[in-house]
């Protein structure tokens, strides 16, 4: 019975396949980790196929996230079977389906959390619990800018940082593409919202997505002005993306059971445990891929009323070809200052 069920699992699949209409794709391929240089577009790479409870999705655009530079690079926690194709956030078509799929069929515009095997690429295969459908209120590239980032932040903000209405929230970096989705989002629920960002331009751009007062995190006396913001009762919650940097700083921000959660971090840092102490204030990692099905199905739940209600706007940033996958990682890291999600188009 087990060869049979394969037998007719591997005929749907092949089915779907030739549906597509071609059996090769271009794809980045990573065989080794390494800099930026590793990324290796491919012309020949075979089309992938759904398998049960799987999405075959034609990629019209990917997000670029942080931390796929950390993972490229080997120096990740979580190291993925070489080779493979980077890439979570895709926004698209779906092409095919496999069996025991209903919630999806060819044709739809669907945006992911996840892929199997890689969104640097023109097809992807994902889970089907991590497809949604995609508003015909956003396009391809908003599409892309959704998945991590807006999980991410609702993550941050409210599952695990108990972020509440009328406090105050610091987004320590809002000008990228989580710090965009956490002011939008922090905003729409009620809070007092505070941005920084590295350049006048980001500065706009945060000012434009939610954030009350927005603050240029390369000005000496920054920290300054955003106590005198604050008032004596300090920051409540701190979204921090750059933590071996500001978590220093963030501390002696705090309200009373004021908390920092870290979302970015690029190395270590020296704190002073007393400056918890006072105030007893708190400290958490923030990790998305360890979020219950449960607070993603939250998280969910409350991005899709955000893009109907229409608060959830994803500010796009810079845009890429597949042939430039290696020129975005190396800016993702080193630009002046990020302006909206990075993405690459496909198409």
């Amino acid at each position: 019975m087990a060869s049979l069920a394969r037998a007719i699992t591997s005929f749907y699949s092949k089915r779907v396949a030739m549906a597509a209409g071609r059996h090769v794709m271009r794809a980045v391929k990573v065989f080794e980790f390494g800099g930026p240089e590793v990324l290796k577009l491919q012309a020949d790479i075979p089309l992938p196929v759904p398998g049960e409870n799987q999405v075959l999705i034609k990629v019209h655009a990917c997000g670029i996230n942080p931390v796929e530079t950390y993972i490229r690079s080997g120096t990740y926690a979580k190291k993925p079977a070489l080779p493979y194709t980077p890439g979570s956030d895709v926004a698209g078509v779906v092409q095919g389906v496999g069996e025991h799929v209903t919630t999806f069929k060819k044709g739809d515009r669907v945006f992911t959390l996840g892929t199997i095997s890689g969104g640097y690429a023109e097809y992807t295969i994902s889970s089907v619990d991590t497809v949604f459908s995609l508003s015909d209120k956003l396009d391809f590239k908003q599409g892309a800018a959704i998945g991590i980032p807006y999980f991410t932040a609702y993550y941050a903000l409210f599952q695990k940082g108990s972020a509440k209405a009328a406090e105050t929230v610091l987004v320590h970096g809002a000008s990228g593409g989580v710090g965009i989705a956490a002011c939008q989002i922090a905003r729409a629920y009620g809070l007092k919202v505070f941005g920084t960002a590295g350049t006048e331009e980001g500065i706009k751009l945060v000012l434009q997505n939610g954030a009350h007062e927005a603050f240029n995190h390369k000005k000496k006396d920054y920290l300054t002005q955003i106590k005198e913001a604050a008032g004596a009762h300090g920051i409540d919650v701190v979204i921090e993306m750059l933590a071996n940097v500001n978590l220093a700083h963030d501390l002696q921000l705090l309200s009373s059971g004021g908390r920092v959660m870290i979302v970015g971090s690029r190395g270590p840092i020296e704190i002073n445990p007393r400056d918890t102490m006072l105030k007893e204030s708190s400290i958490r990692g923030i990790l998305l891929f360890s979020a219950s099905k449960d607070e993603l199905r939250e998280c969910a739940a409350s991005v899709l009323a955000g893009v109907e209600a229409g608060w959830l706007q994803p500010a796009v940033g810079p845009e890429y070809s597949l042939e430039k996958v290696a020129e975005a990682h190396k800016d993702i890291i080193h630009s002046p200052g990020a302006l909206g999600k990075m993405v690459l188009l496909m198409c």
